[in-house]
């Protein structure tokens, strides 16, 4: 990005990791930022997201490169302070269901063609190459990719927001839903649902599955993919944990405060949307989440459930990010994707390239929104 500093104002919907990110870069190079949330930061996706960095698994080319460049950059804020308890490398450890050995062979086969960092283990081989799992639970093998890590976004935002607030960024909470104003054809500000305006010289729009809602009176069609997903969050337990766990019944990594986080699908049916938006869930199933990742970690130990997060997980309809300027609004920017903690702070790097200059990064070219027109 240019060292240039920057006159222009922008305006940035959205207090999840990737509008904060794309602000705290703006502010880097010189622009006014203003960044509003319709409730508090991080109160969507970002606050109940499982944070799993990797690019494990197949998925499109420019896809997996993004992601490893997004790792990258995760691997250099952690160099610069490892011992933060937020932000941990301890790789990923992956099995499928009994009777499907085959698959994880396959996945694993198909990792190492591309050179992504992957070993195929056995039960037995689990303990030396990372501990806190029990061996039990892995029924035929499993894939250990020792590059991955893990962070807690909300605990990032924090961070962020010191550097946001040291530089002179302007924060507006609970602004409620904001809309995008449209001037000669571009985008030209934000209006608040209280009829407060703020002129901007360039918008982004980061409401995780709420943004193709925000377009769409702008004319722009984004597919949206998005399920209903919970993050439970257990009460503190001993444990040895260190790497990221994707099983049939349980997706379990460590948290700060020795806490552990866990998600998966199975329960999604059990969930309940409510007239007001809001959702609910019995408790018997957060226990049985719960009672899954206990079968997972050496010793079994009780998990408790201390607080669960319910909403919509952030998914465009194709499964690729949808990141970068609207053809039809110029100066409207989005950045709607899955991946929003591995993605965190590189997009937020090259949007904010993007807005600033014009000049667009190759590496965002098969992901414009303009690919749904």
């Amino acid at each position: 990005m240019s060292s240039i500093p920057s006159t222009k104002r922008v305006a940035v919907i959205g207090g999840g990791i990737l509008g904060v990110s794309t602000a705290v870069h703006l502010l880097r190079e010189g622009a006014s930022v203003i960044l509003l949330t319709e409730r508090g930061l991080g109160s969507e996706a970002s606050g109940r997201s499982l944070s799993w960095l990797n690019s494990a698994g197949q998925r499109s080319t420019p896809y997996h490169q993004l992601r490893v460049a997004g790792v990258d950059r995760y691997r250099t804020l952690f160099a610069a302070d490892p011992g933060r308890e937020w932000l941990q490398f301890g790789g990923g450890l992956t099995w499928n269901a009994a009777g499907k050995g085959a698959v994880t062979e396959a996945r694993h086969a198909y990792e190492t063609s591309i050179g992504y960092n992957s070993r195929l283990l056995t039960p037995e081989q689990i303990s030396a190459a990372t501990p806190g799992i029990d061996p039990d639970a892995v029924p035929e093998n499993a894939i250990f990719n020792p590059g991955e890590g893990w962070v807690s976004l909300p605990d990032l935002i924090e961070f962020l927001m010191e550097e946001f607030h040291a530089r002179g960024g302007e924060l507006i909470l609970n602004a409620g839903k904001v809309s995008v104003m449209v001037d000669a054809g571009r985008a030209a500000g934000v209006e608040t649902a209280a009829g407060g305006t703020y002129e901007a010289d360039a918008v982004l729009v980061a409401c995780g599955a709420a943004t193709p809602d925000v377009v769409a009176p702008l004319g722009v069609d984004i597919p949206n993919g998005s399920p209903v997903s919970m993050l439970v969050l257990t009460k503190a337990v001993d444990h040895e944990l260190k790497a990221v766990l994707n099983t049939p019944r349980a997706a379990v990594r460590p948290n700060p405060g020795s806490t552990l986080a866990l998600d998966h699908d199975w329960y999604e049916e059990h969930i309940t949307e409510h007239t007001d938006g809001s959702f609910s869930i019995p408790e018997d199933i957060v226990q049985e989440l719960a009672d899954e990742a206990s079968k997972l970690i050496a010793g079994n130990p009780e998990l408790k459930p201390a607080s669960w997060k319910i909403g919509y997980k952030p998914i465009p309809g194709d499964g690729e990010p949808v990141l970068g300027e609207l053809d039809h609004v110029p100066g409207c920017f989005v950045a709607f994707t899955h991946s929003g903690a591995t993605l965190g702070l590189i997009a937020g790097e090259l949007l904010a390239g993007e807005i600033l200059t014009g000049s667009k990064h190759p590496m965002l070219s098969t992901f414009r929104p303009g690919r749904f027109s």
